[in-house]
């Protein structure tokens, strides 16, 4: 368990490398919309490994870049709370309409995520570094928005979709990113005595100090996200753990 907690984005491209062969073995069988989203699935496996592993730097950039962490290598987000939010949850999240295609909500839902994601890394993370890439921003642009695009075109085109579709999906979309991601994550598992550190290589990648010195950036650390939904986070952090942040 703890080799898995450790290095669950190189593992899991395993796991994508199976789905890619089934999707090319079992192509004509499957329902355009299981395609799709099968596809998108596999999309989040490489965006999770080009988060933490290559590239990689995302421990580094969501604590210490956008919380501005003190002890950015374990809080708010750490090992385990990186790994139960990327596997269990949004593994579930992604796949499990695989398996209702007729359910074009539970399809969307994970489509309209994907535009969540563009703002974090297209525009907020970006902003906060002055860049115009970081880790997870490739597989954002290249897979999971093209899929995207394609699945809403494609459930109109066959009339596949109606208007409350959107709604639930959106409804959807919030609660996994709201309360399964941000809550869970940043607050219910944030902790700074956390056991579950990660390690010194996970906090190197993407030279992220390097990168800031270089563009004059200075991060006080300790200070605490000032606005935007992390500010929001640590408030609960505080509210749940008090003295011990």
């Amino acid at each position: 368990m703890k080799f898995y907690i450790r290095h669950w984005y190189s593992l899991n491209l395993i796991v994508a490398l199976v789905l890619i062969v089934y999707l090319a073995l079992s192509f004509e069988s499957l329902a355009t919309v299981q395609v799709l989203v099968l596809l998108n699935f596999v999309a989040l496996i490489f965006h999770q490994f080009e988060e933490y592993g290559f590239p990689g730097g995302e421990p580094m950039i969501m604590n210490y870049v956008l919380q501005k962490s003190d002890i950015p290598d374990r809080f708010p987000l750490n090992q385990f709370s990186a790994m139960f939010t990327n596997v269990p949850v949004a593994w579930t999240f992604y796949g499990i309409a695989f398996f209702f295609p007729d359910v074009i909500w539970l399809c969307l839902a994970p489509m309209i995520f994907n535009i969540g994601q563009l703002i974090v890394h297209g525009v907020a993370t970006n902003k906060a570094m002055k860049s115009i890439y970081n880790p997870g921003l490739f597989s954002v642009v290249f897979l999971h928005l093209p899929i995207s695009i394609y699945f809403v075109w494609f459930v109109y085109s066959q009339d596949l979709i109606v208007g409350i579709d959107w709604l639930w999906a959106i409804l959807m979309a919030m609660f996994c990113g709201g309360f399964l991601v941000g809550f869970l994550t940043y607050a219910v598992f944030a902790n700074r005595d956390s056991r579950w550190p990660f390690a010194p290589v996970e906090m190197e990648r993407f030279n992220v100090k390097e990168k800031l010195t270089a563009k004059g950036i200075v991060i006080e650390a300790g200070n605490g996200a000032t606005k935007g939904p992390f500010a929001i986070m640590q408030k609960i952090q505080r509210k749940l753990h008090g003295d011990k942040l």
